[in-house]
């Protein structure tokens, strides 16, 4: 009969199992196959894996659901079995185990990225996802919860509240990843991720994965303190960072050598021990040594709860360099151009010169829109930049590439001198003209508002110091929906409490509707540029109505330019009604988002000189806002 785990845990150290997946796909399971599916589909190989570390001396196994939630099942067209998995999982662990090793029921994160996009995923229906993965795993059998891998705080928080809710009878491990330093990727100082965990009903607090054994020894000396306080911690390594040879990924770190770093963890609390990415049996068996030292009750002076800060600290950035540059006194206006689906960037060039000299306060440049091949925009907006003077906003979106490049892209953009980003979750590459083409979306739009922030701040997103602050005004899209305007209000409240500065509407096209929309931001200290798509004919009014999300063409409108046959007469039509749109709002508005119609810049050119001619002041809040910031 195997003692009560938490009892056991504060007098012994516990040794747990290696990794399972990387185990497996040495064992000849193919690579890219879902594992938790081996639960249902071949169950006497999690069998055998497990058998294998218990032969090897764990004296507690995770049971093979890591990736066992919804989210990650629906990839696998399999989100509404999570459950049965998970409780499958637990079951052919429990068998395996018997009445003397320990069952641990592996919880990994979803998936999603952080902060949540409330559009793709509400904070419910992740818990409900950990709720019935761990209701899964207390009906197999498992005797504690260890949730491992997470990244995120606000996640495992979450996670954690969810087992606690739903079987409070089971102990939960909790495990973040701190790649280097004692931080998270995000900067999370390890001693107050573990704090927060522990305050959340974890009752072991530790780290798994990362960069290597060094890199857990980093974390677990940072934790030590919770320890002395008498909170057991748990150390599950890497065996090293690996390399890809002759087709297989080689982990370079020996079990001699682990063994020895996780005495160091010991020393330093950890209560539970055992390996992951890389680790196998054997060196299960190589750490079976550590188990004759007995626990220590660590004493720690000199670690102080706050993370470390660089010598000066960063002075929060305020505006950016695009709002600080509006001149007092007249309506801001900006106007989008695409970059060329060549690279014949010429004609933009010489379109972006004849706007600067009409009076535009700024160009903005999208990245490959509804993810179709284009010149790069971060060129193009250096090269305008560099040519007239002029404000460029680069449009970033999250599709195209990972967080580590998006930063690198940013701090690219800062040393080109660019001072405005419009940060943007991107298109689907599902409709792209390129083949091979997937979405990265390692960050969202509130993901990348965040990002932008901290490089003002003169910090990357793992909080290192950059030694310089960039000087974005972050911008962010809002698409206002006369018809459903709360959803879509929420989130631009949640950008600019991110730190966005301005917004850029979806082209409107009516006073009731801008004004509306404007009544319903006035609270926000951000200014909101609404967008105008000057129509050039009844086919293209069509088109945008049915086929571009988030756009929305008049019937009224639609049926004006319909009534001319002549292409020509539409667009006269078309124009004259955005001429009479724009003189009624530019009083009122706090700047003007000229969309030009086919990169058609001498369109957009008519209107910039129109509003230049009228000496419109807009608004007036872009002064304002300027004075409070």
């Amino acid at each position: 009969m195997k003692p009560d785990f938490l009892e056991y845990v504060h007098d012994h150290v516990v040794l747990g199992d290696g990794a399972l997946g990387s185990y497996l796909f040495e064992q000849g399971v193919e690579r890219g196959r879902n594992l938790d599916l081996l639960n249902i589909q071949s169950p006497e190989i999690i069998f055998a894996a497990h058998e294998e570390y218990i032969r090897a001396g764990s004296q507690l196994i995770e049971t093979n659901t890591f990736g066992a939630n919804r989210f990650k099942l629906r990839e696998a067209g399999a989100g509404e079995r999570a459950r049965e998995i998970s409780r499958l999982g637990a079951e052919i662990a429990a068998k395996a185990a018997g009445q003397q090793v320990y069952v641990a029921g592996s919880v990994g994160p979803t998936g999603l990225a952080f902060p949540l996009d409330e559009e793709e995923t509400a904070v419910d229906a992740i818990q409900d996802s950990f709720r019935e993965q761990v209701l899964g795993l207390a009906e197999g059998g498992a005797d504690l919860l260890i949730l491992e891998t997470f990244s995120n705080l606000e996640e495992i928080l979450l996670a954690i509240e969810a087992a606690r809710s739903v079987a409070p009878q089971l102990p939960v491990v909790a495990q973040m990843v701190f790649p280097a330093k004692g931080l998270t990727v995000l900067g999370e100082d390890a001693l107050i991720c573990g704090q927060r965990m522990r305050a959340a009903g974890a009752a072991l607090v530790g780290t798994n994965c990362g960069r290597g054994v060094d890199a857990t020894v980093q974390a677990i000396v940072r934790m030590s303190p919770l320890a002395a306080e008498g909170t057991p911690l748990s150390a599950f390594p890497n065996a090293g960072l690996p390399e890809m040879l002759d087709g297989r990924m080689i982990y370079p770190a020996q079990p001699s050598y682990m063994a020895v770093r996780a005495k160091e963890m010991i020393r330093n609390g950890v209560h539970l021990i055992g390996g992951c990415c890389g680790t196998q049996p054997a060196h299960i068996q190589e750490f079976r040594s550590v188990l004759r030292i007995k626990p220590v009750r660590v004493q720690v002076s000199g670690i102080a709860v706050k993370a470390e800060e660089p010598a000066t600290a960063p002075v929060a950035a305020k505006n950016g360099g695009f709002l600080d540059s509006l001149q007092p006194g007249r309506l801001p206006i900006i106007v989008e151009l695409d970059p060329p689906a060549h690279l014949d960037v010429e004609p933009v060039l010489r379109g972006a010169a004849e706007l600067v000299k009409a009076g535009t306060d700024a160009i903005s440049l999208g990245e490959n829109p509804l993810a179709v091949l284009r010149a790069g925009n971060l060129s193009l907006a250096a090269l305008i930049r560099q040519r007239t003077g002029i404000q460029t906003i680069l449009h970033q979106t999250g599709r195209d590439v990972n967080a580590l490049g998006l930063q690198s892209r940013m701090m690219d953009a800062h040393l080109l001198g660019i001072e405005a980003v419009l940060a943007v979750s991107g298109d689907s590459a599902a409709g792209t003209d390129q083949p091979g083409v997937s979405g990265v979306f390692d960050l969202r739009s509130y993901g990348l508002i965040s990002m932008l922030e901290g490089l003002n701040r003169g910090q990357s997103m793992a909080g290192q110091p950059l030694r310089q602050q960039c000087n974005f005004s972050i911008g962010c899209a809002f698409s206002y929906r006369p018809s459903d305007p709360e959803t879509q209000l929420r989130r631009l409240e949640k950008k600019a409490e991110l730190g966005a500065r301005f917004a850029m509407t979806q082209p409107l096209f009516s006073v009731a509707a801008v004004e509306q929309m404007l009544e319903q931001v006035r609270h926000l200290d951000i200014l909101v540029f609404p967008g105008i798509f000057p129509l050039i004919s009844a086919r293209n009014a069509e088109f945008l109505h049915n086929e571009v999300p988030g756009i929305s063409v008049p019937q009224e409108l639609r049926n004006r330019l319909a009534q001319f046959s002549q292409v020509a007469d539409q667009r006269k039509a078309a124009l004259e009604y955005t001429a009479a749109l724009v003189a009624q709002i530019a009083p009122f508005i706090d700047g003007l988002y000229l969309i030009s119609p086919l990169n058609k810049w001498d369109i957009a050119l008519e209107f910039v000189v129109q509003a230049r001619q009228a000496g419109w002041k807009g608004s007036g809040r872009a002064d304002r806002i300027h004075q409070h910031f």
